[in-house]
């Protein structure tokens, strides 16, 4: 059966994505799927492949749909600290009205996936890698306009960030609490005022 003209496939992709991201791969049927993207079975096959592969598209569509909105956090002409506070403010604010308590869709997959899927933990990990690149860039940014003091390491920051992130809105998938997770939001933003010090001398 031919695929009808209409078919959106970027539409079709975000929709799959989403059922994926809020229902689990392993709990996702391909009916789910064939249900949100309006397909039959064999023109789901034509558009994606496999159940597997559209997992792999999925997950590099939900690193280009984030980027963008993570850069408007860290492209503000506001220091450093105040960028990344505003930006775990906004996690905070989805988990707690509950759009947000499915999780990272990255933090989801790694997961869940088995580790000998190497491909796909591999399209996982370069999602995470974009997000701490984002992240080193703008530190460094800091860094040079003397936000951040000399000694201190925008890669380690950038990969400690983006780690505490993962754990934020894992714990906000069963703890919504906004004192709770501001209260982990507090402590991740530490390390930036920490580095904002000068360490002192021996």
């Amino acid at each position: 059966m031919a695929r009808p003209r209409e078919f959106d496939a970027d539409a079709a992709l975000n929709r799959a994505m989403d059922v994926l991201w809020t229902k689990g791969y392993q709990a996702t049927s391909l009916d789910d799927l064939c249900e949100a993207t309006g397909l039959s079975r064999s023109s789901f096959y034509a558009a994606f492949g496999s159940k597997r592969n559209l997992l792999l598209l999925s997950v590099d569509r939900y690193s280009e749909r984030r980027a963008p909105a993570i850069a408007a956090f860290l492209n503000r002409q506001t220091p450093i600290r105040d960028a990344f506070a505003a930006l775990l403010e906004q996690f905070i604010d989805e988990i707690v009205a509950g759009t947000g308590r499915r999780g990272c869709f990255l933090g989801n997959c790694a997961a869940e996936l088995p580790r000998n899927d190497r491909a796909a933990m591999a399209e996982v990990r370069r999602g995470l890698d974009r997000t701490e690149a984002m992240f080193c860039e703008a530190l460094v940014r800091a860094k040079e306009r003397r936000e951040l003091h000399a000694n201190s390491d925008p890669k380690a920051l950038a990969r400690f960030l983006t780690a505490g992130i993962q754990g934020l809105r894992l714990i906000g998938k069963v703890n919504p609490e906004r004192a709770v997770l501001r209260d982990i939001a507090a402590t991740m933003l530490g390390c930036l005022d920490r580095s904002a010090t000068p360490p002192a001398p021996n």
